[in-house]
């Protein structure tokens, strides 16, 4: 009798722990699937995705005058901007009327700057980065150039390619440093997968996920075009940088 006890108690201990390690399994488990993968910021007014540490923004003249101090100190719990992508150049002979004054002041307040250019298609690739160069001057401790590429414009595919390219090499040539292309997620499948795999991707991508969906290796996301940044009276695109602080301080022009 008393080994049946025995036995039964043992029995019952063993149940005991096999449903303790099921229960926190499946606690665990329920945590990790369902937790969230945006968490509102309402002083951004956007939901920002999680497990991101750098977050930045890109502006052009559509956001008007900049306050670049406000900018710099606004911080919503663990966020605040960590870089700023600011419009240089379009197509052969536009300079975005803000770049200038805003390039000067996001170096002034210590804030990491990159330069892009809005690509027109239709236009020859060697001449856009020619408005390009001779607009920007890239320091150390920027950010690379970028090719905004996101129009067709009426160009067959291959031209596209050839003028993207044109772009990409001359500007690569000049700086000494490999340019990164924005664009979203299915014009790159559409129109440049295959052909510019070796340059590093900005996409974006704005839908509710936890990464853009997009088959191939990105350094940065755009996941909103509605933020909301002190300093600017204007909506604002929100970026994350696919990385960790080193990997974002190796990506710096040297």
């Amino acid at each position: 009798m008393a080994k049946q006890k025995k036995s039964a108690t043992k029995i019952f201990a063993i149940n005991l722990l096999i449903l303790t390690v099921v229960g926190c399994a499946t606690y665990f488990i329920s945590n990790y699937f369902n937790k969230p993968r945006f968490i509102r910021y309402p002083g951004f007014d956007i939901n920002i995705p999680v497990n991101f540490s750098i977050h930045g923004i890109d502006i052009s003249h559509h956001q008007g005058t900049i306050d670049w101090d406000d900018v710099k100190t606004m911080k919503v719990r663990n966020i605040k901007i960590g870089f700023a992508f600011i419009k240089a150049t379009e197509g052969t002979t536009i300079t975005d009327r803000t770049f200038r004054p805003n390039w000067f002041n996001a170096k002034e307040k210590g804030l990491p700057r990159g330069a892009y250019h809005f690509f027109v298609a239709s236009k020859s690739g060697k001449a856009q980065a020619q408005q390009f160069i001779k607009t920007v001057t890239i320091q150390k401790g920027d950010l690379p150039p970028v090719l905004d590429v996101e129009l067709i414009n009426g160009t067959s595919k291959s031209d596209l390619q050839q003028r993207v390219k044109d772009w990409l090499s001359t500007v690569e040539n000049y700086y000494h440093v490999k340019p990164i292309i924005y664009t979203n997620a299915d014009f790159y499948e559409n129109y440049l997968a295959g052909a510019f795999d070796e340059y590093p991707l900005w996409v974006a991508h704005y839908l509710v996920v936890d990464k853009p969906r997009i088959t191939r290796n990105w350094i940065i996301w755009q996941h909103s075009e509605k933020g909301h940044v002190n300093g600017i009276d204007a909506f604002v695109d929100f970026n994350v940088f696919n990385g960790d602080s080193t990997d974002f301080k190796n990506l710096l022009v040297k």
